[in-house]
């Protein structure tokens, strides 16, 4: 099982019937994407999904955060989903480029607690970058 994690903090992943890059043509409205996919190859499709989850596989590994961005560039509009051994600290960033939830293991729900990702939550709080532009 696993955890979805929201800036509402935890509740349990509801299975969703996806389908990998290679089979898009066939979707019932949820993507899987691998962190290596192009997500170019999924702008055809954009506007009939609703759920595209982008697999993290590794936590030091930040292709995923990449593929989210240009989602939303392309104009994305859907749920999209960070899957993966995510840490709580990198939640903000994953909000920031475009990440409405993350999808953590339980073993990771139980090291990283919800309060741990609360505290995260309000991610806008801590942009940095707005800081410095003003």
């Amino acid at each position: 099982m696993s955890v979805i994690v929201t800036d509402q903090g935890f509740s349990p992943a509801v299975a969703t019937a996806t389908v990998k890059l290679a089979d898009i043509a066939s979707h019932k409205g949820a993507l899987d994407l691998a962190h290596t996919d192009d997500p170019a190859l999924v702008e055809p499709y954009l506007n009939d999904l609703t759920l595209i989850r982008v697999a993290f596989p590794a936590f030091n590994d930040g292709r995923a955060f990449t593929i989210a961005r240009r989602l939303r560039m392309a104009g994305y509009k859907g749920t999209l989903r960070a899957v993966g051994p995510v840490i709580a600290d990198q939640y903000a960033m994953a909000r920031r480029v475009g990440f409405d939830d993350v999808e953590i293991p339980d073993d990771l729900a139980l090291r990283q607690p919800e309060a741990q990702w609360l505290f995260r939550a309000d991610w806008k709080a801590h942009d940095y970058l707005s800081r410095l532009k003003a």
